[in-house]
């Protein structure tokens, strides 16, 4: 498993902390960037989108809450900004706590976020850091994590291995996965890939051969391996874009497959799969780091949209989808 300690360690990392110094001055990447949240937009009909049906969701992921990087007031005005878009539905993708030393609680984080308003419905998974970095959790086994309880206590909808039809007039599910760093599970990629998929394939039970559904899952390995075709879209986060992203190559991805799932919208044999660059930042020497990948709320709209309002700087930020 890929952690902070071994990003830490990387020579990798290293070497990309002397580029960006060559490219930018360190106040940049570590005062400035962390802090300069975007709206990315996707506007996409994937192959087994139900026709007719128009959808926006809001992505927030990766925030990492502390008072140095995505701190309360702006985890507020991430709120106040994802609700002025208007989604229908809006997603939350896992690791909501820094793993520095005074981090945001939990509940804190929670609780901002309960400010967030979709008709459709607001929903949460976890990532690899909600388990990792909570030792009570990890103890106990099958959880659940201070992430989890806080996130229910505020009465946002949590999926974790399971679907729930969405209130539209086809037929549509939202899947979320749990994380590759839940306990027990494996090592090996093989097992861990043909695990995740026997869980994918018990979540999705209820979606019928001919239905539609959403994935949320933190990291976007999974997408390599085919997928279920009811799969019509897949959101992740997990990989923060690298953190430092020249000319769209990042010397170090938390991800089995480097540069292939960094960041943005990829297409593998007609499947659609989007990697949000998330909101927060791990740390480098004890503050926050990001160079040519700032952190972002994203929008995704689906199906034939007429025109919204997406500036077209916006728009052009990311791979595929702009209209």
């Amino acid at each position: 498993m890929l952690t902070r300690r071994t990003l830490l360690s990387r020579p990798t990392l290293v070497a990309a902390c002397a580029a960006a110094g060559s490219l930018a001055s360190a106040g940049y990447a570590t005062a400035f960037e962390p802090h300069r949240v975007q709206v990315t937009h996707y506007r996409l009909c994937p192959p087994r989108w139900p026709a007719g049906l128009t959808l926006r969701i809001a992505v927030l992921t990766d925030f990492h809450a502390h008072p140095r990087c995505m701190g309360e007031d702006a985890i507020a005005d991430v709120v106040a900004r994802t609700n002025a878009l208007a989604p229908d539905v809006t997603v939350l993708l896992g690791d909501y706590g820094s793993q520095s030393r005074g981090a945001v609680p939990f509940e804190t984080v929670a609780d901002l976020l309960r400010g967030l308003r979709a008709p459709k419905g607001v929903y949460a998974i976890q990532g690899n850091h909600d388990w990792g970095d909570d030792r009570a959790a990890l103890r106990r086994g099958p959880g659940p994590t201070r992430a989890e309880q806080a996130l229910r206590a505020a009465g946002i909808t949590f999926l974790e291995n399971i679907g729930v039809r969405l209130d539209v007039p086809d037929p549509l599910w939202l899947v979320g996965l749990e994380s590759e760093a839940t306990p027990g599970r494996a090592l090996d990629p093989v097992r861990l890939d043909r695990q995740r998929a026997d869980m994918l394939a018990q979540a999705l039970r209820d979606v019928p051969a001919e239905g539609a559904a959403i994935l949320l899952a933190h990291e976007p390995d999974l997408f390599a391996t085919g997928l279920d075709p009811r799969i019509a879209l897949t959101l992740s986060g997990h990989t923060h874009g690298g953190q430092v992203r020249i000319l769209g190559w990042s010397p170090w991805i938390p991800s089995r497959y480097g540069l292939r799932y960094a960041y943005g919208h990829m297409v593998e044999a007609g499947r659609d799969l989007i990697v949000s660059a998330g909101l927060g930042s791990h740390f480098v020497a004890g503050r926050p780091l990001r160079l040519g990948i700032p952190p972002e709320i994203v929008v995704v709209d689906l199906g034939a949209f007429p025109e919204r309002d997406a500036t077209p700087a916006a728009l052009a930020r990311g791979r595929g989808g702009p209209a």
